[in-house]
């Protein structure tokens, strides 16, 4: 299975006089194009797939993201709104209704499970009791399938760009002790923080993809120049995943 991760792309409006409209249609619009080149199973999003959250800015993302030829999983950003991204992506992408945009992809050999980091109005993550027991169920239901689990908000530090990702620490902790009690879960994929970094947590590995957009990008290799860049992970049935980064070259 071959999955390619994308994430904050903060799509503005097509009228938008924001020097940056352009540009990040365009970085997001090149990496569509690369990715259906690459013949991938799944594309995953990590959410801040617009900028204001207006109905322009998603009539935009849903524009461009009709292009993808692999089927399309979402979990929203601080910078989106819950309803917005159901509107923008109805037809292209299954998205729950309720409180929170948790859900589970039962179609391939890696179950995929979409968590809701977001608290209206706070760019800081959440994960609170309500969240957890979900996610305590729907992981026990699966225990020897290799899963990943992909959300917005890393809930650990990554210095210098992120400290306190979380308005409530122990949501973080709480998280983490979780996860410890689930081996089956191979993988953490996150957005937020812009820049590209992998670590060890909670008893597996985690990865931050980097921003889409290429004017919100931290921490770039030199080696990128001004290209996009997203995640292809390439899973095997045991579980085993291979994580590289691909530059999108004009």
């Amino acid at each position: 299975m071959i999955i390619a991760q994308i994430s904050d792309t903060h799509i503005l409006a097509k009228t938008s006089n924001e020097p940056a409209a352009a540009e990040r249609a365009g970085n997001l619009r090149r990496c569509i194009a690369d990715i259906n080149r690459q013949h991938v199973d799944a594309v995953i999003h990590t959410g801040d797939s617009v900028h204001h959250a207006s109905a322009e800015e998603y009539a935009h993302l849903r524009e461009i993201l009709s292009d993808l030829n692999a089927p399309l999983f979402f979990t929203p950003g601080n910078r989106d709104r819950r309803d917005g991204l159901r509107a923008a992506l109805d037809g292209l992408a299954t998205l729950p209704e309720g409180d929170f945009l948790h859900y589970a992809v039962e179609t391939y050999d890696t179950r995929l499970v979409a968590l809701d980091s977001v608290s209206a109005g706070d760019r800081k993550g959440a994960f609170c009791a309500q969240r957890l027991a979900w996610l305590q169920e729907t992981l026990a239901r699966e225990p020897q399938k290799p899963t990943i689990v992909f959300m917005h908000h890393p809930p650990f530090d990554v210095v210098p760009y992120y400290e306190d990702g979380y308005r409530k620490a122990e949501d973080a902790t709480n998280l983490s002790a979780l996860i410890r009690r689930h081996p089956q879960v191979v993988k953490l994929l996150y957005g937020h923080v812009h820049c590209l970094h992998h670590e060890p947590w909670a008893g597996t590995m985690a990865t931050i993809t980097p921003s889409i957009a290429v004017d919100l990008r931290k921490g770039s290799d030199p080696a990128w120049g001004e290209n996009p860049v997203y995640l292809l992970h390439m899973t095997s049935r045991q579980g085993q995943i291979e994580t590289k980064a691909r530059i999108v070259a004009s």
